[in-house]
């Protein structure tokens, strides 16, 4: 009985953020009317109004976020297109790191620093995670397999941490940067500002609420191999 109550915090800590983030985002996307503006042509208003007219707003497929290598706030379709209140908030979220980066805010370029460096060990991490089971059916050494999956998994699981340890830098785009743009530019209607809030909360933890689902593959992963 303790061990699935156990199971049962474990699943609530590790998915619970997630569920949350996607309930907020698809609450808000209704009605899709609610502004005659779109997220990208908020985007781009608030990052002429803070003389920010270099950073470019493009469309994207692998989700919203800011680049600080090419200066550009990238926004998916639904945000960039849509009249929605998570749309325009989001946009928000991702100008407030354009801001960050403006500003030289140290944290940011700690991020993007650790982001780079863990992309290729993500990478190194996945392919020995494939070789490994190939390796152990070659050489019949089971050590030499756990070993390398080993090394695999934590590879991959630098990235969770880097998006775990830089929670701070997330949190800063919501509240310190984008909420008061909105709340300064008059651009939102006074009923939706609490309901902001909720998705720059929201958009703060995507990153965190990822990181601990992949963190959970992780360990489901070496539960197999160690089999």
């Amino acid at each position: 009985m303790h061990l699935l109550i156990l199971i049962l915090i474990l699943f609530a800590l590790v998915f619970g953020p997630g569920l949350w983030v996607r309930r907020v985002m698809s609450r808000y996307t209704s009605p899709e009317n609610r502004y005659e503006g779109t997220g990208g042509e908020l985007a781009r208003h608030l990052l002429d109004a803070n003389d920010l007219q270099h950073i470019k707003v493009e469309e994207t497929t692998h989700g919203d976020h800011y680049d600080p290598l090419e200066k550009v706030v990238r926004l998916a379709p639904e945000r960039l297109n849509g009249h929605s209140l998570t749309a325009v908030t989001v946009a928000a979220h991702e100008v407030g790191h354009a801001l960050q980066d403006a500003s030289g805010y140290a944290p940011l370029r700690i991020r993007t620093r650790l982001v780079m460096m863990t992309q290729p060990v993500q990478r190194l991490g996945a392919g020995i995670l494939m070789a490994a089971p190939f390796v152990g059916a070659l050489t019949r050494a089971p050590v030499l397999t756990v070993m390398m999956a080993a090394g695999g998994l934590m590879s991959m699981g630098a990235t969770s941490l880097v998006h775990l340890v830089t929670l701070p830098t997330e949190l800063d785009a919501s509240f310190n940067r984008a909420m008061p743009m909105l709340e300064r530019s008059g651009l939102l209607k006074s009923v939706d500002l609490p309901h902001a809030r909720k998705i720059l909360k929201a958009a703060a933890l995507t990153y965190l609420s990822a990181s601990l689902a992949s963190l959970l593959n992780i360990a489901r992963w070496w539960a197999v191999l160690r089999r």
